[in-house]
């Protein structure tokens, strides 16, 4: 038996135009809390009890980031855990003018794409 190294992760890292606008947008939208902002990044905290943080870069020569083809079907590198109904949660993003995919799966397995402001693809799985 291997033993555990890990105990969860401690950041993620989304690659962003403007880490100010994207802050804005990461908290009015999704409801992330600011910790710490400069002019190359904004670190943000996903949830009051979660460990990981996200962490808003900026890129010269943006390009949205994009997962390589397979045939799995993910076309996006960070799925997010609604706190409500999968329903509700695709609602409010679209009520927001967030662009959105259609929900996929049946049963208690569903999930949608949604983007942010500099189109980089992010998931909700539940």
């Amino acid at each position: 038996m291997t033993k555990q190294l890990l105990n969860g992760m401690e950041g993620v890292f989304i690659p962003v135009k403007d880490p100010k606008i994207s802050a804005d947008w990461y908290a009015e939208i999704l409801g992330f809390e600011l910790i710490y902002i400069e002019e190359e990044a904004a670190v943000m905290k996903i949830a009051e009890h979660s460990q990981t943080v996200v962490c808003l870069v900026r890129t010269l020569n943006h390009k949205p980031m994009e997962f390589p083809n397979n045939n799995f079907g993910v076309g996006k590198y960070y799925n997010f855990i609604p706190n409500n109904d999968i329903e509700e949660t695709y609602k409010f993003l679209t009520e927001k003018n967030v662009k959105v995919n259609p929900i996929h799966g049946e049963g208690s397995s569903k999930f949608f794409t949604f983007y942010d402001p500099d189109n980089n693809p992010l998931g909700v799985c539940k």
